[in-house]
C-alpha cells in the first residue's frame, strides 16, 4: 500500500550526514542484482542519525520504524506492517510474508532505527528472514558499536552490503545549523569555533549551545554575536555524577 508521505525539507539536506546517509540508501537500492540489500548507518548519539533518517525516509518514500526496548519479535513485525498500512497475519512468520511481499512490490526500502535492540535481544534474525523473503533493501540505524555486535550472527553480517559512520560536526555544518536555529542572528566564527569545540563537534549538543547563544543575542538586543559577547559557559552534555554525601 502506498502511504503519502511529507514533503522533503530541503533546508537540512546540505548536513554533512543527512548526504552521507542519503549516499548509503541510493547505493544499496542501486545494487548490483544479486548482491544483498542490508545497509547500516551507525554513529554516536546526538550526530544526527534521526535527522538523516527521517530526511532519506521521505525523499525515498521508505517505511521507517524506531525499535523500542520492549519490543518483541512480534511487535516489530505488527509495527511494520502498521506503518505499512498493512493489516497484520495472526502468525509471525506470515507477516514476515506481508512485509516482505510489499517491499519487493513497492520497491520502497524499510529503515528500522534504534537498530540495536534487534542486537541486545537476539532479534536480527527477523531481519534476515524479511531480506530473505524478497532480497528487499532493509537499512539499519544505531550507535557505533552495532557493527561489532553483528559479528555474532554471520549470516547477517555477511549480508550487509554498506556500512557508513556518521561524522562529527565541522565548521560549515554549523554555519548551516547557526542559519536554522538562529534566524536573524550572525554568529561569528570564533564563537561559532569555540561552540563547536565544546560541544564535541556533537550536532545534538551544537543545537543546544546555539539555542543558549540566540537567547543572549536576542536578550542584549545584538544582531551579530562574537566571544566577545558572549560570557556563558556552554555545556558540553550530561552532567557528572553528584559525588554522595
Amino acid at each position: 500500500m502506498n502511504l503519502p508521505v511529507p514533503p522533503v525539507n530541503p533546508t537540512i539536506a546540505p548536513l554533512r550526514n543527512v548526504m552521507l546517509f542519503t549516499g548509503l540508501v541510493e547505493g544499496v537500492m542501486s545494487r548490483t542484482e544479486g548482491l544483498p540489500g542490508l545497509g547500516v548507518f551507525k554513529g554516536r548519539s546526538g550526530d544526527g542519525k534521526t535527522t538523516a533518517t527521517i530526511y532519506a525516509a521521505n525523499k525515498f518514500r521508505a517505511y521507517h520504524v524506531q525499535m523500542k526496548s520492549v519490543w518483541t519479535r512480534k511487535k516489530i513485525c505488527t509495527a511494520i506492517l502498521n506503518e505499512m498500512g498493512i493489516l497484520p497475519a495472526a502468525r509471525i512468520e506470515d507477516m514476515v510474508e506481508q512485509i516482505g511481499y510489499e517491499l519487493t512490490a513497492s520497491g520502497r526500502p524499510l529503515f528500522i532505527d534504534e537498530a540495536d535492540f534487534l542486537v541486545s535481544k537476539n532479534m536480527i534474525e527477523v531481519v534476515r528472514d524479511i531480506h530473505e523473503s524478497g532480497r528487499v533493501t532493509i537499512i539499519l540505524i544505531g550507535e557505533e558499536a552495532i557493527q561489532q555486535k553483528l559479528k555474532r550472527w554471520e549470516r547477517v553480517y555477511r549480508r550487509v552490503l554498506i556500512w557508513e559512520d556518521t561524522q562529527p560536526t565541522d565548521m560549515r555544518d554549523a554555519r548551516h545549523l547557526a542559519k536554522l536555529y538562529c534566524k536573524g542572528i550572525e554568529i561569528a566564527d570564533d564563537l561559532l569555533s569555540d561552540l563547536v569545540t565544546a560541544s564535541g563537534a556533537n550536532a545534538g549538543h551544537i543545537v543546544v549551545n546555539l539555542d543558549r547563544v540566540m537567547k543572549v543575542a536576542l536578550n542584549s538586543g545584538l544582531e551579530k554575536i562574537s566571544r566577545a559577547e558572549f560570557k556563558e559557559v556552554f555545556l558540553t552534555g550530561a552532567p557528572s555524577p553528584r559525588k554522595p554525601l
